[in-house]
């Protein structure tokens, strides 16, 4: 017994066995805690995520799965550890040991809590995949930013003299920041064009004299393809100060336009041409009429103006609906010996009689 009582009093590095044993005996103790309580807690809350149609749950106990436990076992081992009498350097060691884990811990739940709650927001708006793809660029994005503000605070927190490096970089820093003006300028309108979404990709856009559908959406530049087939590159700062014509987000488009006939038509024939236009406008599919009027004399025929709606964005169905809308003009007129105007001129000769 008194052997054992010796062994139990033998110190190493300033503790004694029995203070290690208590040590080992605590962080047991507290490791079979834990286990305890996420078998318990985990599975209640799994059962009770599972009956609720809200993703918050399930997000909560994801955290506390991957993040919590995890620090729950590290606290366990720093409380256990600190029944121990430690050397001051080795005291000093682990209190930094301790703010750098913690500080992980915190960042990468931050780092969770924005991430979930991204794409919480864009799930509502039911985002398709290619916007899905672009969140992640953005959540990416927010990793660095948020990673390099808690490593700044980490250092200066450990007694590291940040704002003298900060200051001692000011120069170097605004130099680097006039260089990369443009790319931040890119890169903020990347978040404009995302967040507001002027438009997406597969929207068909004129930009000035440019056209074609969009591509893809960068960090920096915006890739068009144009009717031609090329490809067009716009940085993002253009897209975002220029007028942008986007056609995708047609809901109905209003069409003008204009036939002429001949001079030598009949009044009769006239007056009636409003109401052959009028009749075919209304039996079309997807068209609203609008009005149609002979409105001009013009300079080789009598112009009539007629302007309908269709029901759609889509170009390519407003171009065989307005076929479909001449066919049945050409076919009206024919009936009526209708003639259309074509540029001519007709020059008149007056005869007069010569005198002796």
């Amino acid at each position: 017994m008194d052997m054992i009582n010796d062994i139990m009093q033998t110190v190493y590095l300033q503790n004694r066995v029995l203070d290690y044993l208590i040590f080992l005996v605590f962080l047991t103790a507290g490791v079979i805690f834990i286990r305890i309580i996420k078998s318990i807690s985990l599975h209640r809350l799994k059962a009770w995520s599972e009956k609720t149609a809200t993703s918050v749950d399930d997000f909560l106990i994801k955290i506390i799965e991957t993040k919590l436990i995890p620090l729950l076992y590290f606290g366990a081992f720093y409380m256990s550890f600190t029944t121990l009498k430690l050397l001051p350097s080795l005291r000093k060691f682990t209190d930094i040991s301790v703010a750098i884990i913690l500080a992980y811990f915190g960042l990468r739940f931050v780092i969770a809590l924005l991430n979930y709650s991204l794409e919480t927001y864009w799930r509502k708006r039911n985002i398709d995949n290619t916007r899905q793809q672009s969140l992640k660029g953005i959540i990416t994005i927010i990793k660095v930013i948020v990673w390099g503000i808690g490593i700044t605070f980490l250092l200066d927190n450990l007694g590291f003299k940040i704002s003298a490096v900060v200051a001692g970089l000011g120069i170097g820093g605004i130099a680097v920041a006039l260089a990369a003006q443009t790319i931040l300028g890119d890169l903020f309108s990347y978040f404009v064009i995302f967040f507001d979404r002027p438009f997406e990709v597969g929207d068909f856009i004129i930009i000035d004299d440019y056209m074609g559908s969009i591509e893809h959406i960068g960090i920096k530049t915006t890739r068009v393809r144009s009717l031609g087939g090329e490809q067009l590159v716009f940085s993002n700062t253009d897209l975002t100060n220029s007028r942008i014509r986007n056609y995708k987000r047609m809901e109905k488009r209003r069409v003008v336009f204009k036939i002429g006939v001949i001079y030598q038509t009949s009044l009769e024939h006239i007056k009636e041409i409003p109401v052959i236009i009028k009749n075919i406008i209304d039996n079309m599919d997807d068209t609203i009429f609008d009005r149609v009027h002979f409105s001009s004399f013009g300079d080789f025929s009598l112009v009539f103006e007629a302007v309908h709606n269709v029901q759609s964005g889509d170009y390519n169905k407003y171009m065989d609906i307005q076929q479909e809308i001449n066919f049945a003009i050409k076919e009206e007129f024919e009936k009526r010996s209708i003639e259309f105007a074509y540029p001519t001129q007709t020059l008149f000769m007056e005869k007069t009689e010569e005198t002796s």
